[in-house]
């Protein structure tokens, strides 16, 4: 199993991230990235910890970590800049809060999200055909979400993925031990989306394929 979004105690989560990977271990997991919701203001210090902790636990060989951060609630026209950011200061993962229909997302964050260099944009809510048409050209992948309100786009974000055959990865958002998933839960998020059980192998092979780029 893997998870691409997730939270520690550096934003609003509850766990450590060293915490939150042997509780992952434990379930499972071959690779988490640790993604904790960044602005400018503390990207640096976000990354240089989860880094850390990254060098030390990768070289067990045992669950794999990849820092990584959520751009969140960020005005659009500075997403392409914090992006960069990011990047510059270590992050292997690169998120962006999307258009939640259970948040005050800024309109056109998902857009300005998929013109920048990221690598997943989080539970983008009502989608637009033009956004997902723009992640396929662009190659960043969309989250099914496993995230309680977030989640309510997730059908419509599968009926758009698969006519423009968009590249779809399924998270857990997890700030808690009790929202990791197992991979009965996992199959029960996508395919509660709508996916069949050949496109839900399909969206696990992405997540692999994230990881094993990553971690070259």
């Amino acid at each position: 199993m893997i998870d691409l979004h997730t939270h520690s105690i550096l934003s609003d989560g509850e766990l450590l991230p060293t915490e939150l990977l042997r509780r992952a271990l434990v379930l499972g997991y071959k690779a988490v990235a640790i993604t904790d919701h960044v602005d400018f203001g503390n990207v640096e210090f976000v990354l240089n910890q989860v880094i850390k902790v990254a060098e030390k636990i990768n070289k067990l060989n045992q669950i794999k970590l990849l820092p990584g951060v959520e751009l969140t609630h960020i005005p659009p026209t500075l997403i392409p800049e914090l992006a960069k950011k990011a990047k510059e200061n270590g992050a292997k993962i690169i998120v962006v809060h999307g258009e939640s229909p259970v948040e005050p997302v800024a309109e056109g964050t998902n857009l300005s999200a998929l013109e920048s260099d990221i690598d997943i944009l989080a539970h983008p809510g009502l989608i637009t055909e033009k956004e997902v048409k723009l992640a396929v050209k662009r190659k960043i992948y969309l989250e099914i979400s496993g995230r309680k309100g977030h989640c309510l786009g997730n059908g419509r974000l599968v009926s758009w993925a698969r006519q423009y055959k968009a590249k779809l990865v399924i998270n857990s958002d997890a700030h808690s031990s009790s929202d990791l998933f197992t991979q009965e839960r996992i199959r029960k998020v996508g395919l509660g989306a709508g996916l069949t059980e050949k496109e839900l192998e399909k969206v696990f092979e992405n997540s692999l394929k994230i990881v094993r780029g990553k971690l070259k």
